[in-house]
Parts: structure tokens; sequence; C-alpha cells
């Protein structure tokens, strides 16, 4: 039996496309997955027309994902406009950082408000090795850029793989001289295709390592009710967060749906192909949108999906 909810599904993951400039280990294969077309996803007026339902069901803040958001074009005017809508109370991004330099500024213009950079390694080889070829410049030019266009907070995301103990140190580092907030993120198999490949870290291994070699202390996070739990070494300007999706599931406080690119609507990240609806018929008819939105948020499952489906999708697909 599902648990009850413990507070209102307020919050959207909104994905704009499903193709990337990198081509992370955990999020892809190597060879990539094949992309949509521009016509199997959404356009920016259908997906500003589902917001606009959305905010209208309840929901008051939305974070843009992809892929990677900034490949898609006009992307900085689709903000604008996703911006304007009523109801909306805080608007993010999440994005790997690379094409940052070149529009963070337009996208604060714009009304973006956060950002979260993910940067999974701070060595320049073991980056360019979990991302198949990036650079690790680039992804740091990216969060210089967030900070001199005045987002706040700004986050980086880093997933767990073997190997993400070796990091801590750097991460601190990162934490004192920049008002940065680190979340170390457990790695999610969502893909059988890529399940098993490399070894999970457990995100309690890396806290015992925070631990030991520096003094911490629980601090509040930087914005909202999110699912990290959030640690400040003394003089820190940043903090260091955990979000233990698997070792220590937290399902129950969860408050989030998810509209991939080709317009299936997604009330949990673990949630098969069946469980997921379409909504792109019903984005013509606001009533209908508005409806279907509103039983997707009460039927919202509370309790732990414990095995990741058999979709052949991986994150970049899923939009995170």
């Amino acid at each position: 039996m599902s648990a009850s909810p413990p507070r209102r599904v307020d919050y959207l993951r909104l994905s704009v496309t499903d193709r990337c400039n990198l081509r992370c280990v955990y999020c892809m294969p190597a060879e990539g997955v094949p992309p949509l077309s521009h016509t199997d996803i959404l356009s920016y007026e259908e997906l500003l027309d589902f917001a606009a339902a959305a905010l209208a069901a309840g929901i008051t803040r939305v974070r843009v994902t992809g892929g990677e958001p900034l490949v898609r074009k006009g992307f900085v005017g689709f903000i604008e406009r996703l911006a304007a809508l009523d109801g909306l109370t805080d608007l993010s991004l999440t994005t790997n950082g690379v094409l940052l330099p070149g529009c963070a500024a337009e996208l604060r213009a714009a009304g973006l408000k956060r950002v979260n950079v993910s940067i999974d390694s701070l060595d320049a080889g073991r980056y360019a090795q979990l991302t198949r070829g990036g650079r690790l410049a680039d992804a740091l030019a990216g969060l210089d850029a967030a900070f001199a266009a005045g987002f706040a907070p700004v986050k980086v995301n880093a997933v767990l793989l073997a190997g993400a103990t070796d990091e801590v140190d750097g991460f601190v580092e990162l934490t004192r001289r920049r008002e940065v907030h680190v979340r170390f993120i457990e790695y999610m198999p969502l893909d059988r295709r890529l399940a098993g490949q490399r070894d999970f870290v457990p995100a309690w291994t890396v806290l015992e390592r925070l631990r030991a070699d520096h003094r911490v202390e629980d601090v509040d996070g930087p914005f909202g009710l999110g699912p990290a739990r959030y640690y400040r070494v003394p003089g820190a300007l940043g903090t260091i967060g955990f979000i233990s999706g698997v070792s220590d599931h937290f399902c129950a406080r969860c408050n989030r749906l998810r509209l991939m690119a080709d317009g299936r609507l997604k009330t949990c990240l673990f949630s098969p192909p069946e469980r997921e609806l379409d909504v792109r018929p019903l984005i013509g008819d606001p009533r209908k949108l508005a409806a279907a939105i509103a039983d997707a948020i009460d039927g919202k499952r509370f309790d732990r999906l414990v095995e990741a489906p058999d979709a052949g999708r991986g994150m970049s697909q899923i939009g995170g």
C-alpha cells in the first residue's frame, strides 16, 4: 500500500531535448542513443502550454533539463517566455556547463534563477574518461560563468561512481574557495543496458571519508526542500550534500513530476513505460490537459519501485 504524501506535488522537471554534447558513462552507452527527430519532440509552444497547465494544477517550481538543454536552438527565448508564466515561483536549469559561458548572462536576464552544473570529477583525466572526451576546463568555465552572471545558489552535481572517494578533498577545497554547493548523487541504474557495468558507490562511504578527514557540521540546504542532506566544513563558503536515492530512498518525500522531451509524463523516475502518460495529444485542449495533470498528481505513488524498468532508455532520454 502506498504511503500518504507528506506534502503536495509542486515541482516539475521539464526536458526540452534528448540530445547532449557529452557521452557520460552513466547516462548513455558509448555509441549514444538514437536521437528523436525534430517532429518527435515537443515544440517550445507545446512545452509552454504544458507548463502553464501544470502551474494551474499546483506546480510552482520548474527545473529545465535535457539531455543538455543548451544544445537546443532558441533556448534563451524559451526561458524568457517560461519565466513569464503566472504562478511560477522558481525557475532553474541543470546543465553540463560546457555551453554556459556563451549564454549565462542572457539566461539570467531572461528570468532563470538558479543553475546546477554537472561536474563528476575535478581531475581532468577522470573527467574526460567519465564524459567520453569532455574537457574539465570547459565545465569549470561554465561554473565561472554561472557565478559571473549572478546565479545563486550555484550547485555542482557529481554522480558517485568508482573512485569517487578519492575526489572528496578536491570538492571540499572547491567549497572553501567558492560559495558552491556540491551534491554527491548515488548512481541510479535506470537502463538495464548500463546496469552492473560499474561499481555502485553508496553515499555513506563518501560521507565517512568526509567526516574522517574534515570536521563537518550538519547544515540546512541552500534552497528548498530537496532530498539532499548537507554538511559544511568549518570556514567553507559552500556546502557538501548527498542525495541517496538508492541506499536511503526518499520516495515518501518526493514532490515532483517529469515531462520527457517526447511528451510523456512520468510521476516517478523509475516508473515503467506503461505508467507514463502521453500528454502531447492533450496539449491542444487545456481542460483535458489540466485534468490529466491533476489525475497524475493524485495517482502519484510514494512507495519505492525497487527495480529499474526494462525501458531501454538512459537518463538523457528521461530527463533526470
